[in-house]
Order: structure tokens, then C-alpha cells, then sequence
């Protein structure tokens, strides 16, 4: 929240305690964000594009264990879809 810049190649990443359906929302956020729900394997299971300062919740088309922030349109521009699979969360360390 109260995030005004996230440099092009950077994100937050989101570690779930349970693997459950989550959401998402903008409020106190002021740039346009996409998120990607990952489930326990890393594999995303849809991406949802997001609109500052609103408080629309955008859900996890099934249970998640991730959600992985990065400017809107991100994923859109490397062709990267649900389906496909991010290495490394696995390293992420458990939920906070």
C-alpha cells in the first residue's frame, strides 16, 4: 500500500499462510498493478489487472499460495499467461 513507483523490473511477492482463495485490492495504491495467483507449485493460475485507489477485490480463480505484484501490463508484454510457471518462490521463505 502507498506504493507511488515500482521500478520495470521489480515485484512484490505475496506467501500465503494457507492455500486458499485470496484477493487483492488497490486501495492507498497509486499505480495501476497487475497480480498473478500462483498455486503451492508456482504455476499461475490467473492474472488479474488492477486499478489504483479502488477497492474492487480481484480473486484467485482457485486456491493460491502466491500472488506475485508487478506493473500492469507486465506480464501481457513477455507473453507470460496462466499456465505458465515461476521458478524460485519456492525460496521465498514461509508467510510473514
Amino acid at each position: 500500500m502507498h506504493r507511488r513507483i515500482l521500478p520495470e523490473s521489480r515485484g512484490m511477492l505475496f506467501v500465503f499462510r494457507q492455500v486458499e482463495v485470496h484477493a487483492m485490492w488497490m486501495m492507498n495504491t497509486h499505480i495501476p498493478l497487475s497480480v498473478a495467483f500462483l498455486d503451492a507449485n508456482g504455476v499461475i493460475i490467473n492474472i488479474e489487472d488492477m486499478t489504483p485507489h479502488t477497492q474492487d477485490t480481484h480473486p484467485a480463480a482457485r486456491p493460491a499460495k502466491y500472488a506475485l505484484e508487478v506493473n500492469q501490463g507486465w506480464f501481457k508484454k513477455r507473453g507470460i499467461k496462466p499456465g505458465a510457471r515461476v521458478d524460485g518462490v519456492d525460496r521465498a521463505g514461509p508467510a510473514q
